[in-house]
């Protein structure tokens, strides 16, 4: 695949949460709000491009017999120095993402590309398909994070969208409205992800009649001549 399918796959044909509904925990754990799902997102993003960086760098020396438990050491490493930053510079988002910064160490999702990607191609190819997968698993949280604070407090970043009279809906805030807006959010992906091939389909066969009559037209031609 070259550069532009990698990014499309990772992002959207192959998205962490949209296709392979891995990552769940935190998905449905802070997105209370768009900005939390944005940090949690953009955490896992740096992880992500450090962990395939790396792997992608050592594939050549790790022994294969012990390539989990390596790859596992170095995606815990990142997670550690991105924790500790987000607790110096980022005190307060820290305190709202808490335990989940470190569970990123088991999100299935990085260690899933160190293994099945980073650890088989090239560098570059390697950071495109962490940025890929980083940006679309963000894409999701934010997704998710805006449906359940505009719903339910009517508000999208902090700021009022649908006015002060909006009464807050408090099933959106919880844990429940956040399994709801997800299978929502989910029916919708499909239902665009079928349309989409549909309308590939209708163009393909248009593509097929349309050789075939200049194939007939032709042959036609050949004949008459």
């Amino acid at each position: 695949m070259n550069k532009s399918e990698i990014f499309a796959d990772g992002f959207w044909h192959n998205n962490t949460v949209f296709a392979q509904l891995l990552g769940m925990c935190p998905l449905l754990g802070v997105t209370t709000s768009a900005e939390n799902g944005f940090w949690m997102g953009a955490a896992t993003v740096i992880v992500l491009i450090g962990s395939n960086l790396v792997v992608s760098l050592v594939r050549g020396i790790i022994p294969k017999n012990v390539r989990i438990p390596a790859y596992i050491t170095i995606i815990a490493a990142l997670v550690t120095v991105v924790e500790m930053a987000m607790n110096a510079w980022m005190h307060e988002m820290y305190l709202v993402l808490g335990l989940f910064i470190p569970l990123i160490v088991v999100n299935c999702a990085i260690l899933g590309r160190a293994e099945a990607f980073a650890s088989k191609n090239s560098v570059i190819d390697s950071l495109v398909d962490a940025l890929a997968i980083g940006t679309g698993f963000t894409f999701a949280l934010l997704l998710l994070g805006g449906v359940r604070e505009l719903l339910g407090q009517g508000e999208l970043f902090g700021f009022s969208v649908f006015g002060a009279s909006y009464p807050d809906v408090l099933m959106f805030i919880l844990p429940p409205g956040a399994f709801i807006a997800l299978g929502f959010i989910l029916a919708g992906v499909n239902i665009f992800n079928a349309r989409m091939q549909q309308r590939s389909d209708e163009r393909a066969h248009a593509a097929n009649i349309a050789l075939a009559a200049l194939a007939a037209d032709i042959a036609a031609v050949e004949v008459s001549s």
